[in-house]
């Protein structure tokens, strides 16, 4: 392949992927139609499928933009230096926890798209895809050392799923708008809560 045929390639996969995105954020996961896709980036039906295996692939590619950008958004919450004290790593699971609620709320249907889509029956995750989502737990790793100094390894990275989970559940079922959750305009305070008391716990 040369190197304008690759560097068209390039310019047509960015813009599959910048309209996938787009229209998640409108319509979910049942926007993505390959004949709408084509025809609002210009390219043939088939030429999709010389950009992208297949559908699910192209939605792997959009929940990996967005997991970079999460992932940016909770380093900008959080940025070094490292805590070394017990309050500031307290102060900041707090930051990271909130930072993901706010993500979660600006990007609602592309934040749900990371966790409720599966792919076709048949199909394998790509090794570029797998574990992107565990990529998220070194942010909570590293405060967490401060408050576990003698724990494992293994039982820091449970303590940090275990921390997630929390976190998203509350912000998941209160953007559902679950009777149970969260109201909306609470989570934050409820959300800061729970962290420090989990904190203390470990303390």
């Amino acid at each position: 392949m040369n190197s304008k045929v690759a560097a068209r390639r390039e310019r047509q996969l960015d813009a599959l992927i910048g309209a996938a995105e787009t229209r998640i954020k409108t319509n979910g996961l049942a926007g993505v139609k390959a004949r709408d896709l084509a025809d609002e980036i210009g390219i043939a039906l088939g030429a999709i499928y010389n950009l992208v295996a297949d559908l699910d692939e192209l939605v792997l590619l959009v929940n990996l933009r967005t997991m970079n950008r999460l992932d940016a958004s909770l380093f900008e919450a959080a940025p070094p230096p490292s805590p070394s004290t017990r309050e500031d790593a307290s102060n900041r699971l707090v930051a990271i926890a909130l930072a993901y609620r706010r993500f979660a709320s600006e990007n609602m249907q592309l934040w749900r798209n990371l966790f409720e889509h599966r792919l076709q029956p048949g199909s394998t995750l790509p090794d570029w895809a797998a574990g992107k989502d565990l990529h998220l737990i070194r942010h909570i790793i590293e405060p967490l050392r401060v408050l576990m100094p003698e724990a494992p390894e293994a039982e820091l990275y449970l303590m940090a799923r275990t921390l997630f989970s929390a976190v998203h559940g509350i912000i998941s079922f209160g953007l559902e708008k679950w009777q149970v959750g969260v109201p909306a305009d609470a989570q934050d305070a409820q959300i800061e809560k729970l962290v420090r008391i989990i904190c203390k716990g470990l303390q």
